[in-house]
């Protein structure tokens, strides 16, 4: 492979790998994030790693924002289901180990997603292996 020619995913290109990999979970799981919606930005802002106490913006790959099922059962919680990526921390991940770039975001997916409506690391796991 000629690597001399190749430039580091965009923003956009983020967003279809996250769309992609988004549809190839379970429909049980995806059925969490109703009417979903993704953002790419290359960093977290500076509010939200205040706010979760993050001191480098490397150290967080994705966010989940959104009601939770018993808000949403309740009729409560009208924001939309969100999930923030972050581009650059996904791209320092991805340098930095053997996982592929598609694995990667998968897993930040259905972390997000997972610890939002409480599931064990166990199902997370089995999720991410297509179990």
């Amino acid at each position: 492979m000629d690597w001399t020619h190749l430039a580091a995913p965009s923003l956009d290109a983020i967003e279809k790998i996250a769309r992609e990999e988004f549809a190839r979970l379970p429909e049980e799981f995806r059925g969490l994030c109703e009417g979903i919606a993704f953002s790419v930005a290359e960093f977290p802002d500076d509010e939200v790693l205040d706010d979760l106490g993050i001191e480098s913006e490397f150290d967080l790959l994705g966010l989940f924002q959104g009601p939770t099922l018993a808000e949403r059962d309740a009729g409560l919680g009208a924001e939309p289901t969100m999930i923030f990526l972050y581009r650059r921390p996904i791209l320092d991940a991805w340098a930095e180990g053997p996982q592929t770039l598609g694995d990667i975001v998968r897993n930040v997916l259905v972390h997000e997603i997972g610890h939002h409506f409480g599931l064990s690391d166990a199902d997370m796991e089995k999720i991410e292996n297509g179990n």
